[in-house]
């Protein structure tokens, strides 16, 4: 039998008016993938906060057991010390310093010049390479952080724990802002890292990855542990996750929708974008896409394929420089000069990066909900306050926003709810085309759920929804059409019948080995 490695007992964690964990028993055992899940505000990021010492010993009650003694963290580096490390959903890099900076930041090597000690960046470059090796990435220490994509920058967040020599691994949504290509080999990083006799904890949304990467999963509910499962011995398959995880059996994930799609409502016309800070790099290449009154289109592609950039360019020119192109609405061409042309004209985009640019972290859930319509709630620019009170009350209610009230801090709220914070504000503002860029990035099934309910909500009341997901499933489950993007062009067009994740990668592949035979005969 496995030894236990960590064992937390009767934790309770309270911030005001919430009890956040209620005497949460887990255990993980030497040498295991461990999954932690449960919905939104379960308490998973929570307890696992508590066991790094974020929060810090005795803001809490209960015991953490690890390799056979209690510890009381009171800091982050407490817990380092005896090789437990936690990566966020939020990487913590600093965008501007090298990778060998990012790795080695607080953790220098040092050598001793006369009096004084200087960091030896021989050897940060010497264990910045080693440790890049181990998890497979093939970078220059030197590189900025800025200048590499997501999947290789958790990789970078990976190789700096190995840096500490990490015993208990802790992995907070690791896939959540990753393509499947890449998820697909962080989950065969994490395998190999268990072969080198390293433990895991991995928090995550996406059921398929933990029923093919875990040993054993516990499920939290309302900060309550409900049941550990484990590989072999208990039913292992998502559908038995999720009755844990919600309370019930969930039949169907997609909501049913009997389409009733009009006319052409909104429609783009060879649209080009340029990059903002690189001189002549084209982002978007002569898009064009149609959206009809009760539908619902997706944009498909891999990571760096364009989606957002091309969603951002046309509301308001959000994004890119030089655009050209144009945009017919209701059949006329309209002109979208600005991000408040955009909402005046009837279209909204929710952006992907709820934390960075989506939400005010240190206002309220009222003020994040009516902040961009406030002209319908003020008169002589004046809020009357009775009526974005009665307002923000009545989206909470409506998108079941599990909060203290309406005057709790958007960023203290899980990220389920904070999604639906900025769908609050969406429906709010009333728009006939919402654009949608990842809206169930990093939440649970019972929250992804409600969100599909609303979109189809919207589309029957005759609105347009245009949806950017990088999960093909969701994807399928509840588009009308699907546009294919890769390398900022519009690559091909399918209609429900001819949706398919096979069609789709199928496209995808067979541009990229087109434009690889362009590029040879050149």
């Amino acid at each position: 039998m496995e030894k236990v490695l960590l064992e937390m007992q009767s934790i309770v964690k309270e911030f005001p008016g919430v009890r956040a964990l209620d005497n949460v028993t887990f255990k993980v055992r030497e040498g295991e993938v461990h999954a932690l899940v449960g919905e939104n505000g379960a308490g998973k990021s929570t307890l696992m906060n508590v066991l790094s010492g974020w929060y810090g010993y005795g803001t809490y009650e209960g015991k953490i057991i690890y390799d056979g003694e209690e510890c009381k963290f009171r800091f982050l580096e407490d817990s380092e010390k005896v090789g437990i490390v936690i990566i966020h959903q939020e990487l913590g890099l600093i965008p501007y310093l090298s990778i060998a900076e990012n790795m080695f930041l607080g953790n220098e090597t040092a050598r001793r010049v006369g009096p004084l000690k200087v960091i030896d960046w021989n050897e940060c470059h010497d264990r910045a390479n080693e440790m890049l090796k181990r998890v497979g990435l093939d970078e220059n220490p030197e590189t900025l952080v800025k200048d590499i994509g997501v999947g290789k920058q958790q990789m970078v967040e990976i190789a700096k724990a190995m840096a500490k020599n990490v015993r208990l691994l802790i992995l907070d949504e690791p896939t959540a802002s990753l393509n499947d290509q890449d998820s697909q080999h962080l989950l065969d990083l994490i395998r190999g890292l268990k072969e080198k006799g390293v433990t895991c904890i991995i928090i995550s949304h996406k059921l398929n990855e933990v029923e093919q990467i875990a040993d054993a999963i516990t499920i939290l509910r309302d900060g309550a542990t409900i049941e550990t499962l484990v590989k072999g011995v208990d039913e292992f398959t998502q559908d038995r996750i999720i009755k844990g995880m919600v309370g019930r059996e969930m039949t169907d994930r997609y909501p049913k929708r009997v389409p009733e799609i009009g006319d052409v409502c909104f429609e783009v016309k060879d649209w080009n974008v340029y990059h903002p800070l690189y001189e002549g790099k084209k982002v978007i290449d002569n898009a064009s896409f149609n959206v009809r009154k009760g539908e619902i289109i997706g944009f498909a592609g891999l990571m760096g394929s364009g989606r957002t950039e091309l969603v951002m360019s046309v509301f308001g020119r959000a994004y890119g420089k030089d655009i050209s192109g144009t945009i017919v609405k209701d059949g006329k061409e309209i002109q979208v000069r600005d991000i408040s042309e955009a909402i005046r004209k009837g279209i909204m985009y929710l952006t992907e990066d709820r934390k960075g640019s989506g939400l005010n972290a240190i206002d309220d859930i009222r003020h994040n909900i009516t902040i961009a319509n406030l002209q319908t709630i003020s008169k002589y620019s004046v809020i009357n306050q009775n009526e974005e009170i009665k307002i923000a009350g009545e989206y909470r209610e409506k998108l079941n926003i599990r909060s203290t009230g309406i005057w709790q801090a958007a960023g203290t709220l899980s990220g389920g709810n904070q999604q639906k914070v900025m769908l609050s504000r969406g429906l709010f503002l009333d728009p006939d085309i919402l654009i949608l860029d990842e809206p169930t990035r990093g939440i649970d099934v019972g929250s992804k759920y409600e969100i599909y309910g609303f979109m189809n909500e919207l589309v029957a009341q005759g609105k347009s929804v245009v949806f950017v997901s990088s999960e093909m499933p969701e994807l399928l489950g509840m588009c009308d059409r699907i546009y294919v993007l890769n390398e900022g062009r519009i690559i091909d067009e399918l209609n429900k019948d001819e949706i398919s994740q096979e069609r789709i990668m199928d496209a995808i592949l067979s541009d990229t080995r087109k434009r690889a035979n362009n590029g040879t005969a050149k």
